[in-house]
């Protein structure tokens, strides 16, 4: 008797349990990656573009896994020279053509449907190297669509790309990163 009330209950509570996990694949076409680097003379603005991404999650556990790559010579500022020396100098695009984040884990809850804030941590790969990141990441739920964005710095000249000052022209060693991700969840 005692097996079948077991039992019983692992069947009704089995796909409530189930449903925690998710996956969040990532709609690179509405999707953006902004990036803001200070310099002397301006605000050098520029947008690349992510070519794919999905991410694995268990609302409960804070479990998650998966990726998301961008195209490292998808980065445009305004100024065709400046992209080009950008993609030859700086991110190497013919050696190193993408620039991804895997996640580990995250701290926080996130909710079946409506916001929430988490701390994403993982690994960002930069010219084949990988760094360890947090994110701090505003999620929003709606039905099966989903928007994640986050907000942090590359201490891009650290992590051992070139800093692209000449002359009078000084750039500063962190670029900022404005990061938005929609998509859609399934279970």
């Amino acid at each position: 008797m005692k097996s079948l009330a077991v039992l019983a209950l692992a069947v009704l509570l089995g796909p409530a349990a189930l449903a925690q996990h998710q996956t969040f694949a990532v709609n690179p076409d509405a999707s953006e990656v902004k990036m803001k680097l200070n310099t002397t003379h301006e605000v050098v603005n520029g947008t690349f573009r992510v070519q794919s991404g999905s991410i694995n999650f268990d609302r409960t556990a804070s479990h998650i896994s998966g990726i998301v790559i961008v195209a490292a010579g998808s980065g445009k500022t305004g100024n065709d020279g400046r992209d080009k020396k950008m993609n030859k100098d700086i991110l190497m695009v013919d050696q190193f053509a993408t620039v991804s984040f895997a996640p580990k884990s995250y701290s926080g809850t996130v909710a079946a449907s409506g916001d929430s804030t988490i701390q994403v941590s993982g690994v960002f790969t930069l010219l084949d190297i990988d760094h360890d990141l947090t994110v701090p990441m505003q999620i929003h739920i709606d039905g099966s669509k989903a928007t994640a964005k986050g907000q942090f710095v590359v201490p891009y000249v650290r992590w051992g790309l070139k800093n692209p000052s000449f002359l009078i022209w000084k750039a500063e060693n962190d670029v900022a990163i404005d990061l938005t991700l929609v998509g859609d969840i399934a279970s």
